[in-house]
């Protein structure tokens, strides 16, 4: 029998400061924040000033040029990444709470979420031992080899939607290749980042080689602009990505961008149908629609749109929409009130582009709703591909459908955007599955499926869905430079110029 939770385990009201150089310090100001399950205060959080921020950037600088990480063997590095994902595994429960608590993400999907982050630190602390560069065959007496050596000082900004995930999507690779960082999580939802700073503070980290710094898009914006810093990597909207590619270029750093998307499902009629509608819930309505490749684009042959239509609004009306500490719910708040009132907006344009709402809309009310920052599920027919609510990232429980006539028309339609971070066929025709696939030009898609996430595979986008990748083989990359080195065997004079 299912049990709710009727209040949390963890303590959240405690104090939770900035990790700079090794040290635990208050901010030079605070940020309160909020329970999007029920809008309560959940705590106070240490908040950088641009001095403070500046400290934590000459911390990993100093660290990086002066202090044993980078020198460290590979060994040495994988063995603390290994004990990091088996604290963050034996204080699972604790962690997915506070994700929950801070995020509003059903409790079920913050367990997911952490297991995920321990397997990422896993992963990496795996690859990095393993054989890398190359030995090139060149004229003797020469020997050439290419190796990677870590870039240095990485500046590391991760979103509100996946904070623990976030963090160690950053830090797992960049800490395997020997560099020192800077971390600023979202100044929405920093609590797991900064119980992970505590964890790698009792391991024994060298100073100033992590080092995380809470605050607003200042904060984010000083590391991106510092000339100390080698490399940024920045996880967010596009608007945001552009003006953190900006700021980089002074010293023109390395710059790694995740950014947004408008990801498109696309449904043939030889697919079985109910199984398409329930991906397509998955799709759009997991931790709410508040994923960069959420699935928020629904493209359906003529011959079955109107029974998706119909199967999905049933299917959707059903969804459990609750705290997320109440294990009955399956779709959790928005993260806070402004991200409400945004997706709450995008709803009015749609209605007033002439789109049509099938289901949803509107917010549950009353009793445990009554604070909380809900959205009911939301579907939009009658759609063109031009408006606004098909173009533009949503990031909520809102999804549209389209329907198509042909293979081409399909492709064409899921290309219309300018994202091109995720996309998903549905088909039981598999070379017509890798044929659409193909022509949907996206960094991340599924054939069948929708949202499988695996460490081992590179995860980024086309278009304006970002620069470079992060995980697998490519994200361990991304953390490094490429050095050619050359040894002459024989070193006898070269006789190139003939006086003496």
């Amino acid at each position: 029998m299912s049990q709710t939770l009727a209040a949390p385990k963890v303590k959240v009201d405690r104090k939770w400061q900035l990790f700079i150089d090794g040290k635990f310090e208050d901010g030079d100001s605070e940020r309160t924040l909020i329970n999007p399950a029920n809008g309560a205060v959940l705590c106070k959080v240490a908040e950088a000033s641009t001095k403070q921020t500046e400290k934590a950037i000459k911390a990993a600088r100093k660290a990086f040029d002066q202090g044993p990480w980078p020198k460290t063997t590979a060994q040495e590095r994988a063995q603390i990444l290994f004990k990091l994902a088996d604290m963050i595994e034996a204080n699972a429960e604790e962690l997915a709470e506070l994700e929950t608590l801070n995020a509003g993400k059903p409790l079920r999907e913050a367990n997911y979420d952490i297991a995920d982050s321990a397997n990422c630190f896993r992963y990496y602390a795996g690859l990095i031992t393993k054989p890398s560069g190359q030995s090139v065959d060149v004229p003797a007496p020469s020997v050439s080899q290419i190796v990677r050596e870590p870039i240095g000082v990485c500046g590391q900004i991760i979103p509100w939607n996946y904070p623990l995930l976030m963090a160690a999507w950053k830090l797992a690779p960049a800490l395997a290749a020997g560099n020192t960082l800077i971390l600023k999580p979202s100044e929405f939802t920093p609590l797991t980042a900064l119980r992970l700073a505590e964890f790698i503070s009792e391991l024994g980290v060298p100073e100033g080689v992590v080092n995380i710094v809470l605050g607003d898009g200042k904060v984010g914006h000083v590391i991106a602009e510092s000339e100390l810093v080698d490399k940024v990597a920045f996880t967010g909207s596009v608007k945001t990505g552009k003006n953190v590619a900006q700021a980089a270029i002074g010293n023109l750093k390395k710059v790694t961008l995740e950014l947004g998307g408008k990801s498109p499902m696309v449904v043939f009629s030889d697919f079985d149908l109910d199984t398409a509608v329930d991906y397509a819930l998955f799709a759009i309505y997991a931790h709410a629609g508040q994923v960069c490749s959420a699935g928020s684009r629904f493209l359906v042959e003529d011959k079955i749109y109107d029974d998706f239509v119909k199967k999905f609004v049933e299917r959707s009306k059903k969804i459990r929409v609750g705290p997320g500490l109440d294990d009955t719910t399956e779709m959790g708040p928005l993260v806070s009130e402004t991200q409400m009132k945004r997706v709450l907006e995008y709803i009015e344009v749609g209605k007033k582009e002439g789109a049509k709402i099938e289901v949803g809309g509107d917010q549950p009310t009353g009793g445990k709703y009554e604070k909380g920052f809900y959205i009911n599920p939301t579907l939009f027919t009658n759609v063109k591909s031009n408006m606004r609510i098909v173009q533009e990232e949503i990031f909520g429980p809102v999804a549209t459908v389209q329907k198509f006539s042909n293979e081409q028309e399909a492709v064409e339609m899921a290309n219309d955007s300018p994202f091109g971070l995720a996309g998903a066929v549905f088909t039981s025709d598999v070379t017509r599955a890798y044929r659409v696939v193909k022509a949907i030009r996206a960094g991340v898609t599924w054939i069948n499926g929708y949202h499988s996430t695996y460490n081992e595979c590179p995860w980024g986008g086309y278009k304006q869905s970002g620069w470079g990748r992060e995980l697998g083989t490519y994200g361990l990359d991304a953390y490094t430079e490429v050095k050619q080195i050359n040894l002459n065997l024989a070193p006898d004079p070269t006789g190139w110029f003939e006086g003496k």
